[in-house]
């Protein structure tokens, strides 16, 4: 087993996967390796086995840029989602690179040797592994794999059914003919109901507050007619920029003219469930983009509620009984399987410690420089995706800004790089801040600090972040460069 890289990448999902693609196109010269602590390519996609399980972002935008997705289904099941980033990990030879079911623990700079020493353990065998690299890059996505959020239900140990979390969800569960409530109002759960709908006896979404969800087309058949006249890769190179502009404008309108965006979505809505319906359960309190847009393919869910497949009911739990919920109301749902889609927990670095030094660097007293390295943190960069765009498009141009920055380093003959702020920088608000959802103010000491301007502060903007990470010049007043020696800085210069 290899133990010593020039880069070592933490995290074989889909950010992991852009990663190494890139530093083999990029980088070619670099030793990479890569550490992933479960058993297969995909990450997220390879963790998630629930019925229904999708993307929330269309395909075309949501896949790699440098190699795209060329299938006609919007929003793409998981399985999908993960043979396409396996396809991709062997198409690039990345796959030869990984080592599975190692989990890292511990990650240590050491300016005196200017390398990172990682400290992991087989988790199978609890084998302990130490690998050193002169640059570290972690990819592990940004909530905890082991526990997804579970608020404390009063009762719920005398609930007789089945209770479930999405995130450990049992191989084989057999829901036919069952009375299923699933608990929630996001993502998950506008997913699991009307992939459920037709084996259950009936399924019940039971939310404390709706949100926002309007539908999109299953089937790209714009693109379908158009692949009858044009080669493939400009049919899906036209789709993926049309697609990324109408997701750009909504948000962009939502943030401008909410009002008005809110009448939109909620006017959708209504014409797939009629004018008699309690429009009160797709009526948030929030604006538009205050918390992410849930999308359901060609109004599935919608369908399944006005076929009586399906209800839904905003109410606030009294507590768990013996064959269901009690709500604050009184009235009783009855279940045999109750499902807790009630959200993620934040997670950086995969749980892993930091240190520089020997100092422990706590992610939520740092900053991010251009949203892809870490103050006061040497030779290391952090992929963190977008939260209002699809997370591969940030990914992708982190990816590429860092071997930008790796090529750079070679031609100047300098081996580390560190971002430095200036004083009071630092603002108490978090990189997520713009989102009022749960898990991201549960989740503020999981996440770094925003800055008072560039490139300290995080944006989500795919325009002005393709400015600074891909045209700007690579070196700036911000970054610290230094040879051989740690002792002797080298000072920026127009690159």
């Amino acid at each position: 087993m290899e133990t010593d890289y020039d880069v070592l990448v933490i995290g074989a999902g889909l950010s992991g996967i852009s990663m190494a693609c890139h530093l083999q196109m990029e980088c070619p010269g670099k030793r990479v390796g890569i550490l992933e602590r479960r058993k297969a390519i995909g990450g997220t996609w390879d963790l998630f086995r629930y019925p229904g399980i999708r993307s929330d972002s269309d395909m075309f935008t949501f896949g790699y840029k440098f190699r795209p997705w060329h299938d006609l289904k919007v929003l793409a099941d998981g399985p999908s989602i993960r043979r396409y980033v396996t396809d991709t990990a062997h198409e690039h030879g990345i796959d030869k690179k990984i080592l599975f079911g190692i989990k890292t623990t511990e990650a240590s700079w050491s300016s005196e040797h200017a390398r990172w020493t990682v400290t992991a353990v087989d988790e199978e065998s609890g084998e302990p592994h130490t690998f050193t690299c002169n640059y570290l890059v972690s990819c592990t996505g940004y909530y905890n794999h082991d526990e997804g959020y579970l608020p404390v239900f009063p009762g719920v140990e005398r609930f007789k059914g089945q209770c479930i979390h999405p995130q450990k969800w049992p191989e084989g569960l057999d829901y036919g003919g069952k009375r299923v409530i699933v608990i929630g109002s996001g993502a998950t759960a506008v997913t699991l109901v009307p992939s459920m709908a037709s084996e259950t006896a009936h399924i019940t979404m039971l939310q404390r507050s709706p949100s926002y969800v309007f539908s999109v087309p299953a089937y790209d058949s714009i693109s379908a007619v158009l692949k009858r006249v044009l080669p493939d890769r400009w049919v899906f190179a036209i789709a993926r920029k049309r697609n990324l502009f109408l997701q750009r404008a909504i948000y962009k309108l939502s943030k401008r003219w909410p009002d008005q965006m809110r009448s939109f979505l909620l006017s959708g809505v209504r014409k797939h469930l009629g004018k008699d319906f309690d429009m009160s359960h797709f009526s948030p309190r929030y604006k538009p983009w205050d918390e992410r847009l849930c999308a359901v393919p060609d109004a599935d869910l919608f369908k399944a509620i006005r076929d009586g497949k399906a209800s839904i009911v905003t109410e606030h739990i009294d507590t768990f009984t013996e064959n269901g919920i009690r709500l604050k109301s009184g009235r009783e749902l009855q279940a045999d399987i109750i499902i807790t889609a009630t959200g993620l927990q934040l997670q950086s670095f995969g749980g892993m410690e930091l240190r520089v030094d020997g100092r422990q660097r706590a992610v939520n007293e740092l900053m991010t420089y251009k949203g892809v390295m870490l103050q006061d943190v040497p030779n290391m960069a952090w992929l963190f995706g977008y939260i209002n765009a699809p997370w591969t498009l940030k990914v992708d141009m982190a990816a590429s800004y860092f071997c930008r920055l790796l090529n750079h380093m070679d031609r100047k003959g300098v081996d580390v790089v560190t971002a430095r702020a200036p004083a009071r920088e630092m603002l108490d608000e978090t990189i997520v801040a713009s989102l009022q959802s749960g898990y991201a103010k549960r989740g503020e000491a999981m996440v770094p600090r925003q800055g008072r301007a560039l490139p300290w502060r995080v944006l989500h903007n795919p325009e002005k972040d393709h400015v600074m990470l891909m045209k700007d010049p690579v070196e700036d007043a911000a970054l610290e460069f230094r040879g051989g020696s740690p002792s002797r800085p080298m000072h920026p210069a127009a690159a």
